[in-house]
């Protein structure tokens, strides 16, 4: 929480040189001085860890945020900024989970955002396979 570039990719480095190379980095938002949501999802952070580093990165946008109703925005956001992969909180019963409820989509707000970021992908050159149940 609140590394900055440098900090993030040397952390990544030092857990390499022990000999785990099956590193995956993960935005999940930075602390700043705003109050609307529990953290900032830093999407810059995004390509610029593309550019410089072979690492993939996925986004957090529900706990980037901590808000149900930033999750849908900020996950076509990393889409289109390039992230790897996407951590989505779902919960049926968000008022009565253990935690995080706040942040979690419903099962069919999930099936929504999904088919939006099917059509988002082919617009930025990206792709999002189809998983069956």
């Amino acid at each position: 929480m609140s590394a900055t570039l440098d900090e993030f990719l040397l952390a990544a480095e030092y857990i390499m040189s022990e000999g785990n190379y099956n590193v995956i980095l993960c935005e999940r938002g930075v602390r700043t001085f705003t109050d609307h949501t529990r953290n900032t999802l830093d999407l810059y952070i995004v390509p610029e860890v593309k550019r410089i580093s072979h690492l993939p990165i996925i986004t957090d946008p529900s706990h980037g945020t901590g808000k149900r109703l930033m999750v849908a925005p900020l996950s076509r956001a990393s889409v289109a900024v390039g992230a790897n992969g996407l951590i989505i909180e779902v919960h049926d019963e968000p008022e009565h989970a253990l935690s995080d409820g706040p942040q979690a989509l419903l099962p069919d707000q999930f099936a929504h955002l999904m088919e939006e970021l099917r059509l988002l992908a082919p617009v930025v050159r990206r792709g999002i396979p189809l998983v069956s149940a």
